[in-house]
């Protein structure tokens, strides 16, 4: 059983991310969802333990305490955060962990997890981003405004990420996304195990 990927998939709010994760993970049975606990309130339609853990403030500082989480951040007056026990059983089962953190958080999971490989969505141009922002109709002009500052930082953190998905048609999107991560599974860290048995029947065959 071969060992399960970390992937990370971040982007700018707005990007398609998050239906971009929705697509992969209803097309392919070896993904693992990662969900992530937040203090934010939950949205139409979000679902308590599908879309995230919706927690109280006092609550996600708790389980910061107790060392429970891979990776957390704060995010327009919210912490968002990945927990930890899950994500390392499903990898150790293989199977390939999406999660949809923000770019702080991708830093800590570079740090923690160096294999793990890191994708950013970003829309075409930074027009359509807005517009997708305000075609949601679900926040204010201000927060849409701090959206986009926020936007126009985290575009300085872009060269850290592997790969750049570039959400224009979601099919060429999911299509290429799943290509990104088949990829990452022939890289030498994930093979240690065969690496391994190749040398030593070398040096085994190389002293006959």
């Amino acid at each position: 059983m071969r060992q399960g990927a970390l992937v990370v998939i971040s982007g700018f709010a707005g990007a398609g991310k998050g239906t971009l994760v929705k697509e992969l993970m209803k097309r392919y049975d070896n993904y693992a969802l990662s969900v992530s606990m937040t203090t934010r309130s939950p949205r139409p339609g979000e679902k308590e333990g599908e879309s995230y853990f919706f927690v109280t403030k006092e609550q996600f500082e708790k389980t910061i305490e107790e060392n429970g989480f891979i990776e957390y951040a704060q995010y327009v007056g919210n912490y968002y955060g990945t927990p930890r026990a899950y994500v390392e059983e499903q990898m150790r089962s293989g199977k390939d962990v999406i999660l949809e953190i923000e770019i702080q958080g991708a830093h800590k999971v570079r740090k923690l997890y160096p294999d793990a490989i890191l994708i950013f969505v970003t829309p075409p141009s930074a027009q359509i981003l807005k517009e997708r922002l305000t075609g949601r109709g679900t926040e204010t002009a201000e927060v849409i405004k701090k959206r986009m500052d926020r936007a126009a930082q985290e575009s300085e953190g872009i060269e850290d990420y592997d790969y750049i998905a570039v959400n224009d048609d979601i099919e060429t999107c999911v299509t290429n996304v799943r290509g990104m991560i088949e990829a990452s599974h022939f890289r030498p860290a994930l093979n240690e195990e065969f690496i391994s048995q190749v040398r030593a029947d070398l040096e085994k065959m190389a002293t006959e």
